[in-house]
């Protein structure tokens, strides 16, 4: 569209250019950029008098200048949305100041009561306002807020309430009197607390009071893009409505409040009044912004990045977090764009706040000319767009209260009745259990008696209890479903137990309701496992990995591991208590995954490990870099100093459970004049970064660490150079040190340090032994191992019996430190089965003897697997199955180290 056909389609243009033609001159000069606000608004009149007829100006060039400029195709959404907030935040700013001034004239300046600092009134903008993004013709929301009460310091002296409600209304004047020059903003106050009823400003405290003991669901909605425009203390602001907007955790309890709004808006929406609204209607940009506003409510407190104010940034936030389908989101994107287009459409026509479509045909088809096609066209382009929004509407806020599609042999309404009344009155009632796969069932019931009894149960508030009793019956129904070894009745008991550990936070009993699929896929990870039962309800926050089940089978990427974990500490520079809880959330969300997909047979105990060990890897250099941060500065040079990993961490056989075997190393310069300085600030951060990961924080611990392997033990220092770690290794070291050091490799921190540290574990395990001494302080510590691990029954220890586990590792440390002077290959930290194959290719063992072994020790790796799911602490089996095993252990064991383990006597 050319100028003359925007002009001539927006009346109000034609208004302005007609009470003063010569804007049309300055208009045309100018198209071809943006309008300025923050130039335009530099050359403002300071005096209140003047102001009022200056912002009127103001608005008139910059929205005349700005409907043309979309109207021609010179300006995008984002412009349009930008320019008007800029023109907002500038009047509030300048008409405040100036009002503020002739108070403080004639009252003294407002004083806090506590600090006695300058109070400043602060202008929230909400809505549009405050997420950047105001219609062309739109009110401003505002909520009026100060920091302190108190009283003015002049002779005249007011109660700074008083002082800002009269500022407050003097700014309102100045904003929303209408002229003959038109008007600035219309001022809508009624989202400040309790309304039109309450007062004009509130203190801090006011209206924290207030948000705590009042607010309801729609004012967290309201509160959500709320932005502080004027006066200081922001943050204090933000600390303050945080809370209220976003819960600590995942707040699915938020889902009722929801459900409630999503009726209510989809009510409006299919009135006949509004199907011609592009903002309340059906598909309309109402349910756009809901859509969004909703996810960023139930997980903005978990994920600040969330939090974005506008509606297309916060858009792309879930979108890049997977929240939302990348196609729905670019459909909801487009959508968004296209209606608020066609919104500011059709406000330039009159300056008019409308939202309404035109009913008389020639003023649609000037609508349609503005969106570049006809009438047929944009009726149809509108109908597809708002078709899209209602269909990811209706998808996005299904209702959560349709029955649960659990089919279950009893029947949920059976189950049910059975929780409501435990007893087994009718004779056909336990054959009816125990034909659902409950194999006790009085003992079903006691149990269910037992519960409904408890303190824990009857101490429930009243919501929470209504909520419990509606889970019972579908756990029951749920475990009846499950085909396992483990049974529906302890399926059932695992359930109950996760249900008992959350019964008090509401949210996740939300949860639970508001997702009918979830159960199944619960039930199913339980049966499957009891340390996995054990895990969920020790977490019961990765609940929400559940939701998304291809999510939560997807192959794990280790870079987007490291790069999503770096975002999240990166949220919170320098803040101990949350930097600590990101890396417990991260790490048991990424573990649970991983478990996830084990259980459904998509990983091998290896692929596993490897998993497992890159992400302790991982979560320790996002640790080291967080503590450094907080000990140091958020932008201090990185530190030389490196996580060295031994046991099953440095081999990369790590499993759920098993502790972390570290050892901290530093490097200073020789020529360092501040060596002592750095290294007393390393000998912290070792201390710092081993609490950071033993501590048990509200989000549970982390892993549990294992320092002994350092230099002198548990009686050297917790962080050595490396000059003083190569030192001990080759001077003082012991044989079993030495076996350590061949799974030893650096998983963290200073890559130059760990290049450092690689090389002088070469060089230590590339030195001539005696064969003879070697083989005899090996077999030592065997023994000694032995003796602190007896096995008192008739199973096989899979790792410590003779011809398990430990014997396959002493065997190939033996066979590393016994040729690794001829052969260097045999140092690289390629784990235990790899290294047996090489000792085959070089000859150091017989080749069918070690493919054996080989297979023994991975065959062992997984019954070990298989038995830690079940929750048990020692890896026993049926010692039966495993004799040939064994056999090519102990031959192979017989052949390195000349008979003296067997000899000494074992199982």
């Amino acid at each position: 569209m050319d100028l003359a056909r925007a002009v001539a389609y927006s009346r109000y243009a034609q208004r302005c250019l007609a009470a003063r033609p010569a804007l049309r001159d300055t208009l045309e000069a100018t198209l071809a950029v943006p309008f300025d606000v923050p130039a335009a608004a530099a050359r403002l009149p300071t005096a209140a008098p003047a102001l009022g007829p200056a912002l009127r100006d103001l608005r008139t060039r910059a929205l005349l200048g700005t409907l043309l400029r979309d109207l021609t195709g010179r300006a995008d959404l984002a412009e349009v949305g930008a320019t008007m907030t800029a023109l907002a935040d500038a009047a509030l700013a300048h008409a405040l100041a100036a009002h503020d001034r002739e108070l403080a004239t004639v009252h003294g300046a407002p004083r806090g009561s506590d600090s006695g600092e300058r109070q400043s009134l602060i202008v929230v903008g909400m809505g549009k306002l405050g997420g950047g993004e105001l219609n062309v013709s739109s009110d401003i929301d505002l909520v009026f807020v100060y920091p302190e009460e108190g009283e003015t310091d002049g002779a005249r002296s007011i109660a700074n309430r008083e002082y800002f409600d009269r500022l407050g209304k003097r700014l309102i004047a100045t904003l929303a009197e209408v002229t003959a020059d038109g008007f600035v903003f219309r001022v809508d106050m009624r989202l400040r607390p309790y309304g039109t009823s309450g007062p004009l400003t509130t203190s801090f405290a006011g209206l924290e009071t207030y948000l705590v003991t009042q607010g309801r669901m729609w004012e967290r909605y309201a509160w959500l893009k709320a932005r502080a425009i004027t006066g200081e203390s922001h943050d204090e602001l933000d600390a303050l409505i945080a809370p209220f907007v976003f819960r600590k955790y995942l707040d699915y309890d938020a889902y009722e409040g929801l459900r409630d709004l999503h009726r209510q808006i989809r009510e409006q929406g299919a009135r006949r009044d509004a199907q011609a609204n592009v903002k309340l209607g059906d598909g309309g940009i109402r349910e756009i912004e809901f859509i969004v506003q909703a996810q960023q409510i139930v997980r903005g407190g978990r994920e600040p990045d969330l939090r974005a104010r506008g509606t297309l940034p916060a858009l792309a936030a879930l979108a890049e977090r997977d929240l939302l389908p990348h196609s729905s989101a670019a459909t909801l994107r487009d959508a968004y764009v296209f209606l608020r287009n066609v919104e500011h459409r059709l406000q330039y026509r009159d300056d008019a706040q409308t939202h309404h479509l035109p009913a008389d045909p020639g003023e649609l088809a000037w609508l349609a000319e503005t969106m570049g096609t006809d009438a047929a066209g944009f009726t149809r382009a509108l109908a597809q767009q708002r078709r899209a929004v209602s269909v990811t509407f209706g998808e996005t806020f299904a209702e959560a209260d349709e029955p649960a599609t659990v089919s279950t042999h009893a029947g949920v309404d059976g189950y049910a009745a059975l929780w409501l009344d435990p007893r087994l009155d009718d004779a056909d009632e336990p054959a009816a259990l125990a034909d659902a796969g409950f194999a006790d069932p009085p003992a079903l019931v006691a149990l269910l008696t037992r519960v409904r009894a408890s303190a824990r149960y009857q101490q429930l508030p009243a919501v929470s209890r209504e909520r419990f009793d509606v889970l019972v019956p579908r756990f029951l129904a749920a475990a009846a479903e499950q085909p396992g070894l483990s049974g529906a009745q302890a399926v059932f008991e695992r359930l109950l137990a996760l249900l008992e550990s959350v019964a008090r936070r509401s949210a996740y009993l939300a949860l639970l309701i508001e997702h009918p699929p979830l159960l199944p896929r619960i039930a199913t990870l339980m049966s499957a496992s009891a340390w996995a039962a054990e895990y969920l309800t020790r977490y019961p926050l990765l609940l929400d990995e559940l939701l998304d089940a291809p999510a939560l089978l997807a192959e794990p990427s280790w870079d987007e591991w490291r790069s999503e974990l770096a975002q999240r500490l990166g949220e919170f520079p320098g803040d101990t208590e949350q930097g600590m809880d990101v890396l417990r959330h991260f790490q048991h969300a990424q573990t649970f995954r991983l478990l996830a997909q084990d259980l459904a047979g998509h990983l091998t105990v290896e692929r596993l490990a490897d998993h497992l060990s890159a992400l302790a890897d991982i979560v320790l250099d996002g640790a080291l870099a967080a503590c450094w941060a907080c000990l140091k500065a958020v932008d201090a040079p990185a530190p030389r100093f490196a996580i060295v990993g031994y046991g099953k961490l440095g081999g990369k056989e790590l499993g759920y459970v098993s502790d972390l075997d570290i050892v901290f190393i530093f490097d200073i310069a020789d020529d360092d004049p501040d060596a002592d300085a750095h290294e007393i600030a390393y000998t912290r951060l070792a201390q710092r970064l081993n609490t950071w990961l033993t501590s048990t924080t509200p989000a549970g611990p982390l892993y549990d660490t294992d320092l002994r392997l350092r230099p002198d033990g548990a009686k050297g220092l917790l962080a050595s150079s490396l000059r003083g770690f190569v030192r001990y290794q080759r001077e003082q070291a012991w044989v079993w040190e030495h076996q350590a050091l061949t799974r030893a490799r650096f998983v963290a921190g200073d890559a130059a340090v760990g290049a450092a540290f690689e090389a002088a574990r070469q060089e230590i395990l590339t030195q001539p032994r005696d064969p003879a001494h070697l083989v005899a302080e090996i077999v030592a510590m065997r023994r000694r191992m032995a003796a602190g691990h007896a096995n008192p029954t008739p199973l096989f220890d899979l790792k410590h019996d003779d011809g398990g586990m430990v014997d396959i590792e002493f065997t190939v440390q033996c066979l590393v430190l016994g040729h690794a002077h001829r052969h260097r290959a045999l140092t690289r930290n390629a784990g235990n089965i790899a290294l047996l194959h090489l000792a085959a290719e070089l000859d150091l063992i017989a080749r069918p003897l070690a493919h054996a072994v080989a297979d023994a020790y991975r065959e062992y790796r997984r019954l070990q697997h298989q038995v830690r799911l079940t929750g048990a602490e020692q890896a026993r089996v049926d010692p039966l199955p495993q004799i040939g095993r064994r056999e090519a252990v102990t031959t192979l064991w017989a052949q390195v180290f000349g008979g003296a383990w067997r000899d000494a006597g074992s199982r």
